[in-house]
């Protein structure tokens, strides 16, 4: 189905949609080429990314490549769509900071560099105090089971 149709399903416009597909937050269409930039970089007045070395020019994620007419939406992206709405909703968050989230699960780098601004702003726990609380529930097991042979008083035999 077309933009149009698939905006009214969804109980958006077609901005919005296209706005989401802009973020990454739709499912790339099969067959599409994928331009391949640095991110969070712009190219300089007079460089675009045909000039720039090992950079191939094309459609950003998600979008046809030129004069392959409009994109249509399936069912498997309309649940896509649906989905991300539903958590932007739960979460009271934007559509910017769902990709950004999406891009963080994603990305290896930015995954260890928001890690690390969660421990310095105490929000996760440093590695030593899990590694420590690990060690403590590990020692807790062991005193809490039964002993495998039971120890007996002294003068005590066996029968």
């Amino acid at each position: 189905m077309r933009i149009t149709e698939a905006a009214q399903r969804l109980g958006t416009s077609p901005r919005m949609l296209r706005y989401r597909e802009s973020l990454g937050l739709l499912p790339v269409i099969r067959g599409a080429r994928q331009r391949l930039t640095p991110s969070r970089s712009r190219p300089s007045a007079g460089s675009g990314p045909a000039s720039a070395p090992g950079i191939a020019a094309g459609p950003g994620p998600g979008r046809a490549p030129r004069g392959a007419g409009h994109r249509r939406f399936t069912a498997a992206d309309l649940d896509a769509v649906a989905l991300g709405l539903a958590i932007e909703q739960r979460y009271d968050i934007s559509p910017a900071a769902l990709s950004f989230g999406v891009r963080v699960l994603a990305d290896p780098t930015a995954r260890a560099q928001v890690t690390e601004l969660g421990r310095r702003i105490g929000r996760i726990r440093p590695l030593p105090a899990m590694a420590m609380d690990f060690e403590k529930e590990r020692a807790l097991r062991v005193i809490a089971s039964p002993a495998a042979s039971p120890v007996r008083p002294r003068g005590e035999q066996s029968r």
